[in-house]
Protein backbone atom coordinates (compact mmCIF):
# COMPACT_ATOMS: atom_id res chain seq x y z
CA UNK A 1 0.00 0.00 0.00
CA UNK A 2 1.17 3.61 -0.78
CA UNK A 3 2.53 5.36 2.72
CA UNK A 4 0.16 7.38 4.19
CA UNK A 5 1.28 11.38 3.83
CA UNK A 6 0.92 13.40 6.85
CA UNK A 7 1.52 17.15 7.04
CA UNK A 8 3.32 18.66 9.91
CA UNK A 9 2.25 22.39 11.17
CA UNK A 10 5.52 23.17 13.84
CA UNK A 11 8.35 22.66 14.37
CA UNK A 12 9.74 23.67 18.12
CA UNK A 13 9.97 21.42 20.70
CA UNK A 14 7.37 18.97 20.02
CA UNK A 15 7.24 19.03 16.00
CA UNK A 16 10.84 18.32 16.17
CA UNK A 17 9.98 15.43 18.12
CA UNK A 18 7.68 13.93 16.17
CA UNK A 19 9.85 14.16 12.95
CA UNK A 20 12.70 11.99 14.83
CA UNK A 21 9.83 9.81 16.41
CA UNK A 22 7.93 9.23 12.45
CA UNK A 23 11.30 9.14 11.39
CA UNK A 24 13.62 7.00 13.30
CA UNK A 25 10.80 4.66 14.28
CA UNK A 26 9.26 4.17 10.84
CA UNK A 27 9.74 0.59 10.93
CA UNK A 28 8.36 -0.45 13.99
CA UNK A 29 5.63 2.23 12.95
CA UNK A 30 4.73 0.75 9.81
CA UNK A 31 4.30 -2.64 11.41
CA UNK A 32 1.75 -1.41 14.20
CA UNK A 33 -0.20 0.85 11.48
CA UNK A 34 -0.28 -1.07 8.53
CA UNK A 35 1.29 1.35 6.10
CA UNK A 36 4.36 3.67 5.84
CA UNK A 37 3.83 6.79 7.47
CA UNK A 38 6.02 9.52 6.56
CA UNK A 39 5.72 13.60 6.78
CA UNK A 40 5.70 14.91 3.09
CA UNK A 41 5.21 18.63 3.76
CA UNK A 42 6.14 20.55 6.81
CA UNK A 43 5.23 24.41 7.85
CA UNK A 44 7.08 26.98 10.45
CA UNK A 45 7.81 30.28 10.36
CA UNK A 46 10.95 29.60 12.66
CA UNK A 47 12.96 25.86 13.36
CA UNK A 48 16.68 24.71 14.17
CA UNK A 49 17.26 22.43 11.40
CA UNK A 50 20.29 21.29 12.81
CA UNK A 51 18.93 20.56 16.10
CA UNK A 52 16.05 18.16 14.74
CA UNK A 53 17.02 14.47 13.69
CA UNK A 54 15.42 12.93 10.40
CA UNK A 55 14.10 16.59 9.20
CA UNK A 56 16.01 15.49 6.02
CA UNK A 57 13.42 12.85 5.34
CA UNK A 58 10.59 15.46 5.35
CA UNK A 59 9.78 16.30 1.50
CA UNK A 60 9.11 19.53 1.42
CA UNK A 61 9.11 22.85 4.44
CA UNK A 62 7.58 25.88 3.73
CA UNK A 63 6.33 28.92 6.06
CA UNK A 64 2.74 28.67 5.04
CA UNK A 65 0.65 26.79 6.86
CA UNK A 66 -2.23 26.74 4.88
CA UNK A 67 -0.27 25.56 2.16
CA UNK A 68 0.18 22.73 4.25
CA UNK A 69 -3.63 22.22 5.15
CA UNK A 70 -4.59 22.73 1.38
CA UNK A 71 -2.09 20.13 0.02
CA UNK A 72 -4.24 17.45 -2.15
CA UNK A 73 -1.54 14.75 -1.18
CA UNK A 74 -1.79 15.06 2.72
CA UNK A 75 -4.42 12.89 4.59
CA UNK A 76 -3.32 13.80 8.12
CA UNK A 77 -2.62 17.12 9.36
CA UNK A 78 -0.41 17.51 12.68
CA UNK A 79 -0.86 20.63 14.11
CA UNK A 80 1.23 21.64 16.55
CA UNK A 81 1.42 25.16 16.78
CA UNK A 82 -0.45 26.33 19.78
CA UNK A 83 -2.79 28.51 21.32
CA UNK A 84 -5.84 30.01 19.38
CA UNK A 85 -4.52 31.33 16.54
CA UNK A 86 -3.92 30.52 13.90
CA UNK A 87 -3.79 27.07 14.68
CA UNK A 88 -8.02 27.36 15.02
CA UNK A 89 -8.30 28.43 11.46
CA UNK A 90 -5.96 26.00 10.21
CA UNK A 91 -7.50 23.06 12.12
CA UNK A 92 -10.68 24.23 10.56
CA UNK A 93 -9.75 24.36 7.11
CA UNK A 94 -7.93 20.87 7.12
CA UNK A 95 -11.42 19.45 8.31
CA UNK A 96 -13.18 21.04 5.81
CA UNK A 97 -10.49 19.94 3.41
CA UNK A 98 -11.71 16.45 4.66
CA UNK A 99 -8.16 16.14 6.09
CA UNK A 100 -7.80 14.16 9.61
CA UNK A 101 -6.34 15.98 12.71
CA UNK A 102 -3.62 15.14 15.56
CA UNK A 103 -2.63 17.78 17.63
CA UNK A 104 -0.90 18.83 21.04
CA UNK A 105 -3.26 22.02 21.51
CA UNK A 106 -4.98 21.70 24.83
CA UNK A 107 -5.87 25.94 24.53
CA UNK A 108 -7.59 25.20 21.60
CA UNK A 109 -9.62 21.87 22.52
CA UNK A 110 -10.36 23.14 25.75
CA UNK A 111 -11.64 26.56 24.25
CA UNK A 112 -13.08 25.56 20.59
CA UNK A 113 -13.18 21.62 20.82
CA UNK A 114 -17.11 21.73 20.61
CA UNK A 115 -16.78 23.44 17.35
CA UNK A 116 -14.04 21.42 15.99
CA UNK A 117 -15.65 17.86 16.57
CA UNK A 118 -18.90 19.43 15.53
CA UNK A 119 -16.91 20.29 12.46
CA UNK A 120 -14.94 17.09 12.24
CA UNK A 121 -18.39 14.75 12.80
CA UNK A 122 -20.18 16.81 9.76
CA UNK A 123 -17.17 15.80 7.71
CA UNK A 124 -16.38 12.25 8.72
CA UNK A 125 -12.86 13.18 9.72
CA UNK A 126 -11.18 12.33 13.44
CA UNK A 127 -9.35 15.07 15.38
CA UNK A 128 -6.82 13.11 18.16
CA UNK A 129 -5.97 14.98 21.13
CA UNK A 130 -4.18 12.37 22.92
CA UNK A 131 -0.64 14.74 23.84
CA UNK A 132 -3.28 17.43 24.79
CA UNK A 133 -3.31 15.94 28.38
CA UNK A 134 -0.44 14.65 30.67
CA UNK A 135 1.75 14.88 27.60
CA UNK A 136 3.46 11.73 27.44
CA UNK A 137 0.87 9.59 29.42
CA UNK A 138 -1.91 8.04 27.36
CA UNK A 139 -4.72 9.20 29.70
CA UNK A 140 -6.88 10.24 27.09
CA UNK A 141 -7.24 6.52 25.88
CA UNK A 142 -7.10 5.12 29.25
CA UNK A 143 -10.81 7.08 29.99
CA UNK A 144 -11.91 7.09 26.74
CA UNK A 145 -11.20 3.47 26.03
CA UNK A 146 -9.61 1.34 28.79
CA UNK A 147 -12.29 2.39 31.28
CA UNK A 148 -15.15 2.71 28.98
CA UNK A 149 -17.27 0.29 31.04
CA UNK A 150 -17.06 1.76 34.00
CA UNK A 151 -19.00 4.89 35.02
CA UNK A 152 -16.57 7.50 36.35
CA UNK A 153 -16.46 9.01 39.62
CA UNK A 154 -13.79 11.27 40.11
CA UNK A 155 -10.28 11.85 38.09
CA UNK A 156 -7.65 13.91 40.03
CA UNK A 157 -4.53 14.82 38.34
CA UNK A 158 -1.01 16.79 38.39
CA UNK A 159 -1.06 17.69 35.58
CA UNK A 160 1.33 20.81 35.50
CA UNK A 161 5.10 19.86 35.88
CA UNK A 162 6.38 23.65 35.97
CA UNK A 163 4.20 24.05 39.11
CA UNK A 164 4.98 20.62 40.70
CA UNK A 165 8.53 21.22 39.87
CA UNK A 166 8.36 24.24 42.20
CA UNK A 167 6.33 22.67 44.60
CA UNK A 168 8.56 19.69 45.36
CA UNK A 169 11.37 22.15 45.69
CA UNK A 170 9.71 24.13 48.25
CA UNK A 171 9.12 21.10 49.79
CA UNK A 172 12.84 19.25 49.85
CA UNK A 173 14.15 22.47 50.31
CA UNK A 174 13.11 24.64 51.82
CA UNK A 175 13.23 27.57 49.34
CA UNK A 176 10.53 30.29 48.17
CA UNK A 177 8.28 30.68 45.44
CA UNK A 178 9.74 33.51 43.28
CA UNK A 179 13.45 31.47 43.82
CA UNK A 180 12.15 27.89 42.66
CA UNK A 181 10.32 29.86 39.69
CA UNK A 182 13.42 32.05 38.47
CA UNK A 183 15.64 28.37 38.21
CA UNK A 184 12.43 26.45 36.55
CA UNK A 185 12.53 29.52 33.74
CA UNK A 186 16.10 29.04 33.56
CA UNK A 187 15.82 25.45 33.49
CA UNK A 188 12.97 26.05 30.59
CA UNK A 189 10.50 24.34 32.28
CA UNK A 190 8.63 27.85 32.66
CA UNK A 191 8.10 30.30 29.84
CA UNK A 192 9.24 34.03 30.75
CA UNK A 193 5.95 34.80 31.21
CA UNK A 194 4.98 32.16 33.60
CA UNK A 195 1.18 32.82 33.79
CA UNK A 196 -0.09 29.99 32.08
CA UNK A 197 1.48 27.23 34.84
CA UNK A 198 1.80 29.24 38.20
CA UNK A 199 -2.10 30.55 37.63
CA UNK A 200 -3.48 27.24 37.09
CA UNK A 201 -4.46 28.17 33.50
CA UNK A 202 -2.90 24.95 31.24
CA UNK A 203 -3.58 23.23 34.05
CA UNK A 204 -7.45 24.03 33.94
CA UNK A 205 -7.23 23.54 29.76
CA UNK A 206 -6.38 19.59 30.41
CA UNK A 207 -8.71 19.29 32.95
CA UNK A 208 -11.89 20.53 30.46
CA UNK A 209 -10.83 17.94 28.28
CA UNK A 210 -10.43 14.90 30.95
CA UNK A 211 -13.84 16.16 32.46
CA UNK A 212 -15.49 15.92 29.27
CA UNK A 213 -14.29 12.49 28.46
CA UNK A 214 -14.92 11.25 31.84
CA UNK A 215 -18.80 12.50 32.08
CA UNK A 216 -19.59 13.08 28.49
CA UNK A 217 -20.20 17.08 28.65
CA UNK A 218 -19.48 19.30 26.68
CA UNK A 219 -16.47 21.05 26.75
CA UNK A 220 -16.80 24.12 29.34
CA UNK A 221 -13.25 25.52 29.86
CA UNK A 222 -15.51 28.92 31.28
CA UNK A 223 -16.90 27.32 34.13
CA UNK A 224 -13.77 25.69 35.33
CA UNK A 225 -12.32 27.14 38.50
CA UNK A 226 -8.82 27.53 38.21
CA UNK A 227 -7.00 28.85 40.82
CA UNK A 228 -2.68 29.06 41.39
CA UNK A 229 -0.12 28.70 43.44
CA UNK A 230 1.38 31.96 43.72
CA UNK A 231 0.77 32.57 46.91
CA UNK A 232 1.50 29.34 48.35
CA UNK A 233 4.40 30.09 50.88
CA UNK A 234 7.36 27.99 52.41
CA UNK A 235 5.84 28.07 55.73
CA UNK A 236 2.27 26.62 54.29
CA UNK A 237 4.55 23.53 52.65
CA UNK A 238 6.38 22.81 56.24
CA UNK A 239 2.65 22.92 58.24
CA UNK A 240 1.33 20.62 55.62
CA UNK A 241 4.08 18.35 56.42
CA UNK A 242 3.97 18.64 60.08
CA UNK A 243 0.24 17.59 59.57
CA UNK A 244 1.05 14.67 57.68
CA UNK A 245 0.22 16.12 53.79
CA UNK A 246 2.05 17.20 50.81
CA UNK A 247 0.63 20.50 48.82
CA UNK A 248 0.09 19.72 44.87
CA UNK A 249 -1.61 21.64 42.47
CA UNK A 250 -4.53 19.56 41.44
CA UNK A 251 -7.21 19.40 38.57
CA UNK A 252 -10.44 17.33 40.17
CA UNK A 253 -12.86 16.49 38.31
CA UNK A 254 -16.08 15.22 40.05
CA UNK A 255 -19.14 13.43 39.68
CA UNK A 256 -21.88 14.25 42.52
CA UNK A 257 -25.62 14.32 42.98
CA UNK A 258 -25.43 18.27 41.78
CA UNK A 259 -23.46 17.99 38.84
CA UNK A 260 -19.93 17.89 38.14
CA UNK A 261 -17.05 19.81 39.99
CA UNK A 262 -14.31 21.20 37.64
CA UNK A 263 -11.81 22.60 39.51
CA UNK A 264 -8.30 23.54 39.73
CA UNK A 265 -6.27 24.79 43.06
CA UNK A 266 -3.32 23.96 45.38
CA UNK A 267 -4.87 20.81 47.76
CA UNK A 268 -3.42 19.22 50.60
CA UNK A 269 -3.28 15.35 50.12
CA UNK A 270 -2.55 12.87 52.68
CA UNK A 271 1.43 11.93 52.31
CA UNK A 272 1.07 8.23 52.20
CA UNK A 273 -1.21 8.38 48.76
CA UNK A 274 0.81 7.73 45.34
CA UNK A 275 0.21 10.90 43.91
CA UNK A 276 1.24 12.60 46.73
CA UNK A 277 4.91 11.20 46.19
CA UNK A 278 5.37 12.50 42.30
CA UNK A 279 7.91 15.07 42.60
CA UNK A 280 10.11 17.11 40.29
CA UNK A 281 8.33 17.81 36.51
CA UNK A 282 5.99 14.67 36.33
CA UNK A 283 2.59 14.06 35.68
CA UNK A 284 0.35 12.21 37.34
CA UNK A 285 -3.42 11.27 37.19
CA UNK A 286 -5.61 9.37 39.52
CA UNK A 287 -9.28 7.77 38.03
CA UNK A 288 -11.70 6.21 40.03
CA UNK A 289 -14.39 3.84 38.03
CA UNK A 290 -16.85 2.14 39.77
CA UNK A 291 -15.66 -1.11 38.18
CA UNK A 292 -11.86 -0.98 38.49
CA UNK A 293 -11.50 1.17 41.91
CA UNK A 294 -8.79 3.55 41.95
CA UNK A 295 -6.12 3.82 38.79
CA UNK A 296 -2.93 5.78 38.48
CA UNK A 297 -0.98 7.02 35.39
CA UNK A 298 2.16 8.47 35.88
CA UNK A 299 5.22 9.79 33.45
CA UNK A 300 6.39 12.75 31.33
CA UNK A 301 3.64 15.35 31.00
CA UNK A 302 6.12 17.31 28.36
CA UNK A 303 9.16 17.53 26.71
CA UNK A 304 10.20 16.68 22.94
CA UNK A 305 9.93 13.19 22.73
CA UNK A 306 7.13 11.98 25.44
CA UNK A 307 4.36 14.10 23.93
CA UNK A 308 5.78 13.07 20.15
CA UNK A 309 5.18 9.80 22.11
CA UNK A 310 1.31 10.83 22.51
CA UNK A 311 1.19 12.41 18.78
CA UNK A 312 2.24 9.68 17.24
CA UNK A 313 0.08 7.18 18.75
CA UNK A 314 -2.59 9.86 17.63
CA UNK A 315 -1.50 9.28 13.89
CA UNK A 316 -1.28 5.10 13.92
CA UNK A 317 -4.91 5.35 15.11
CA UNK A 318 -5.74 7.78 12.68
CA UNK A 319 -4.00 5.59 10.08
CA UNK A 320 -5.58 2.14 11.37
CA UNK A 321 -9.13 3.95 11.14
CA UNK A 322 -8.55 5.47 7.61
CA UNK A 323 -10.87 2.67 5.71
CA UNK A 324 -13.87 2.96 8.86
CA UNK A 325 -16.78 3.56 8.79
CA UNK A 326 -16.79 7.02 10.57
CA UNK A 327 -20.12 6.00 12.64
CA UNK A 328 -17.77 3.07 13.83
CA UNK A 329 -14.90 4.81 15.08
CA UNK A 330 -14.38 6.02 18.91
CA UNK A 331 -16.02 8.99 19.49
CA UNK A 332 -14.19 12.35 20.04
CA UNK A 333 -14.98 12.70 23.52
CA UNK A 334 -15.83 9.54 24.65
CA UNK A 335 -19.68 9.19 24.32
CA UNK A 336 -21.73 9.28 21.09
CA UNK A 337 -22.39 12.78 20.05
CA UNK A 338 -25.93 12.46 20.27
CA UNK A 339 -25.39 11.13 24.15
CA UNK A 340 -23.88 13.81 25.33
CA UNK A 341 -24.97 14.88 29.31
CA UNK A 342 -26.73 18.05 30.35
CA UNK A 343 -25.09 17.78 33.91
CA UNK A 344 -24.79 20.85 35.31
CA UNK A 345 -20.71 22.06 36.43
CA UNK A 346 -21.06 23.19 39.61
CA UNK A 347 -20.44 26.75 40.84
CA UNK A 348 -17.11 26.42 43.33
CA UNK A 349 -19.39 27.77 45.61
CA UNK A 350 -21.06 24.99 45.44
CA UNK A 351 -17.96 22.38 45.98
CA UNK A 352 -17.89 20.53 49.14
CA UNK A 353 -14.56 19.66 50.72
CA UNK A 354 -12.38 20.14 53.62
CA UNK A 355 -9.59 22.81 55.04
CA UNK A 356 -6.04 23.77 56.09
CA UNK A 357 -6.04 27.48 57.59
CA UNK A 358 -3.76 30.10 58.30
CA UNK A 359 -4.24 33.16 59.66
CA UNK A 360 -2.06 35.39 62.20
CA UNK A 361 -3.66 36.45 65.90
CA UNK A 362 -3.24 38.57 68.64
CA UNK A 363 -1.10 36.58 71.32
CA UNK A 364 -3.67 37.10 74.10
CA UNK A 365 -6.65 34.83 75.43
CA UNK A 366 -9.91 34.65 73.74
CA UNK A 367 -8.81 34.55 70.31
CA UNK A 368 -8.71 30.86 69.14
CA UNK A 369 -12.16 30.83 71.00
CA UNK A 370 -13.61 33.62 68.84
CA UNK A 371 -12.66 31.51 65.70
CA UNK A 372 -13.91 28.32 66.71
CA UNK A 373 -17.41 30.23 67.59
CA UNK A 374 -17.62 31.67 63.82
CA UNK A 375 -16.63 28.11 62.52
CA UNK A 376 -19.15 26.33 64.43
CA UNK A 377 -21.63 28.58 63.85
CA UNK A 378 -21.27 27.80 60.17
CA UNK A 379 -21.16 23.92 60.61
CA UNK A 380 -17.35 23.69 60.20
CA UNK A 381 -16.27 21.11 62.56
CA UNK A 382 -12.45 21.62 63.14
CA UNK A 383 -10.07 18.51 62.08
CA UNK A 384 -6.63 19.30 63.84
CA UNK A 385 -5.04 22.75 65.49
CA UNK A 386 -1.28 23.85 65.47
CA UNK A 387 -0.64 26.88 67.31
CA UNK A 388 2.43 27.83 67.87
CA UNK A 389 4.48 29.43 70.19
CA UNK A 390 5.56 33.51 69.78
CA UNK A 391 8.60 33.88 68.88
CA UNK A 392 10.27 36.67 71.50
CA UNK A 393 8.64 40.20 71.31
CA UNK A 394 6.25 39.21 68.76
CA UNK A 395 2.68 40.32 69.36
CA UNK A 396 1.34 37.78 66.44
CA UNK A 397 1.20 34.04 66.87
CA UNK A 398 -0.03 31.65 63.89
CA UNK A 399 -2.74 29.23 64.31
CA UNK A 400 -3.58 26.57 61.45
CA UNK A 401 -6.07 24.25 61.49
CA UNK A 402 -7.66 21.66 59.35
CA UNK A 403 -11.31 21.58 59.15
CA UNK A 404 -14.02 18.27 58.21
CA UNK A 405 -15.51 18.75 54.89
CA UNK A 406 -18.20 21.67 54.34
CA UNK A 407 -19.83 23.88 51.44
CA UNK A 408 -17.09 26.12 50.29
CA UNK A 409 -19.69 28.83 50.58
CA UNK A 410 -20.02 28.36 54.23
CA UNK A 411 -16.45 28.42 54.66
CA UNK A 412 -16.31 31.64 52.37
CA UNK A 413 -18.56 33.22 55.16
CA UNK A 414 -16.41 31.66 57.63
CA UNK A 415 -13.62 33.67 56.27
CA UNK A 416 -14.66 36.91 55.82
CA UNK A 417 -16.17 36.77 59.73
CA UNK A 418 -12.70 35.75 60.92
CA UNK A 419 -11.19 38.44 58.79
CA UNK A 420 -12.99 41.02 60.20
CA UNK A 421 -11.77 40.03 63.57
CA UNK A 422 -9.56 42.79 65.39
CA UNK A 423 -7.27 39.93 66.87
CA UNK A 424 -6.84 38.46 63.46
CA UNK A 425 -4.05 40.66 61.07
CA UNK A 426 -4.34 40.35 57.48
CA UNK A 427 -5.99 37.88 55.27
CA UNK A 428 -7.01 34.07 56.27
CA UNK A 429 -4.86 31.88 54.30
CA UNK A 430 -6.83 28.65 52.95
CA UNK A 431 -5.90 25.38 50.70
CA UNK A 432 -8.38 22.99 49.88
CA UNK A 433 -8.03 19.38 51.19
CA UNK A 434 -8.78 16.19 49.43
CA UNK A 435 -8.18 12.36 50.91
CA UNK A 436 -8.23 11.00 47.50
CA UNK A 437 -10.10 7.60 49.21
Amino acid sequence: MKPVKTGLLGLGTVGGGVVTVLTGNAHEIARRAGREVVISHAAAKEYDAGAIQGLDQVDRITDDGFAVVNDPDVEIVIELIGGYSPAKDLVLQAIENKKHVVTANKAMIAVHGNEIFSAAQEQGVTVAFEAAVAGGIPIIKAIREGLVANRIHWAAGIINGTGNFILTEMRDKGRDFADVLQEAQERGYAEADPTFDVEGIDAAHKLTIMGSIAFGIPLQFEKTYTEGITRIEQQDVAYADELGYRIKHLGIARRVDAGIELRVHPTLIPARRLIANVDGVMNAVLVQGDAVGPTLYYGAGAGSLPTASSVVADVIDVVRALTTDPENRVPHLAFQPDSMSDLAVLDMADVSTAYYLRMQAVDRPGVLSAVTTILGNLGISIEAIIQKEPEADASHVPIIMLTQRVLERNMNSAITQIEALDTIDGSLHRIRVEALD
